[in-house]
């Protein structure tokens, strides 16, 4: 498992990726803010042949993790990597 954050001006991207064979359900990591995130790539899409486990959002709460102070509950592919953007109003 390795999980990060990608920072370009004001944008942070999530970026997790699952190097096991098994799928992590449930799985948890800090993130910089809550509110609602939207995956925006899933090497585990339809489109790319495999069985959609990710979902396509999930909403972070004020649950502090890893030094950040809110976190979020992922549904991991196996052998597969999301990446995550906070959605705005």
């Amino acid at each position: 498992m390795l999980a990060y954050l990608r920072i370009a001006g004001w944008q942070q991207l999530v970026v997790v990726l699952n190097f096991t064979p098994a799928p992590r359900h449930g799985y948890r990591i800090g993130v910089p803010e809550a509110g609602r995130y939207r995956v925006l790539f899933n090497s585990d899409s339809a489109h790319y042949g495999g069985a959609n486990l990710g979902g396509e959002s999930v909403v972070a709460h004020a649950s502090p993790l890893h030094g950040l102070p809110a976190s979020l509950q992922l549904d991991l592919p196996p052998l597969a990597g999301l990446v995550l953007v906070r959605e705005t109003s």
